[in-house]
């Protein structure tokens, strides 16, 4: 996996915004998954999100990428509302996720899988590919060369033609990450993309997220159970409980907080 030296921060104008939650809700039935959450997300930021199981965590991811609708509240994309977008939209945008349980195209091939991503960009028509009109050709010659590229920065270029369900847990989780990065976007979802790794790979994991946050100039929303990974990767940190935004701020900052203690440890 590439490797890349911890950096600070991309600095960005105080007033920049890339994602912002007005009072976000979403509500099943009555239960009250995400609770009147705000917060704003400035461009090149890694943003953490982290909580206990079933704080909501994921749930918001969902409402983000548009898999989900929220009950009541905004959601804002570079100033824009985009809560009531529909997934493929919200992509079109600029908005790329990773799944906590991983969903590749397991009978297509590594490369199949990175070019389907890119065809969201193209203009070809379904008339010009079949005729092999332009600019179906140069489109296709393209998407092929960016997808082995892709590849190639996670580390898998030489297995390119396999297919990915061959592929061991944690290439799977780099393949999913170059078809997230096949969308072109600048805002990057990870969920829980340290699940299953042993502290070499998390180490290493940490180390590719800065890399390709400043190669692609990329702002990074992540999921992480890992606690010690969060702290020592994300710029500003999101705590929620039960669906509530508890705490936000640095990773010193959230990890002092009595209710982020109490939430993970309980009380006395």
């Amino acid at each position: 996996m590439i490797q890349a030296q911890a950096t600070d921060a991309i600095a960005q104008p105080e007033s920049s915004v890339v994602l912002e939650a007005n009072g976000l809700t979403r509500r099943f039935g009555g239960l009250v998954a995400v609770n009147h959450v705000s917060f704003t997300v400035h461009p090149g930021e890694i943003f953490g999100l982290i909580g206990p199981n079933g704080a909501g965590k994921t749930t918001l991811f969902n409402l983000v990428t548009g898999l989900i609708q929220p009950s009541s509240g905004e959601l804002l994309h570079e100033g824009e509302e985009i809560s009531r977008l529909r997934p493929f939209q919200i992509a079109a945008r600029g908005i790329a996720r990773t799944f906590q349980n991983i969903r590749l195209f397991a009978d297509l091939t590594a490369l199949e899988n990175v070019m389907i991503a890119q065809h969201i960009h193209t203009r070809s028509g379904l008339f010009t590919g079949v005729m092999g009109l332009p600019p179906a050709p140069q489109e296709e010659r393209k998407t092929y060369e960016t997808a082995h590229e892709l590849l190639n920065l996670v580390g898998l270029g030489d297995r390119a033609t396999e297919k990915a369900k061959n592929f061991a847990y944690g290439d799977q989780r780099r393949l999913e990450i170059a078809r997230a990065l096949a969308l072109n976007p600048n805002v990057l979802l990870l969920d829980e993309p340290a699940a299953g790794m042993n502290p070499n790979e998390k180490q290493q994991l940490s180390d590719f997220i800065r890399a390709i946050r400043r190669q692609f100039n990329l702002t990074v929303l992540l999921i992480e159970h890992h606690v010690p990974l969060v702290m020592g990767l994300c710029d500003r940190i999101a705590v929620l409980d039960f669906g509530q935004l508890i705490a936000l701020g640095d990773p010193a900052e959230v990890r002092d907080n009595p209710a982020v203690i109490e939430a993970y440890l309980g009380g006395e």
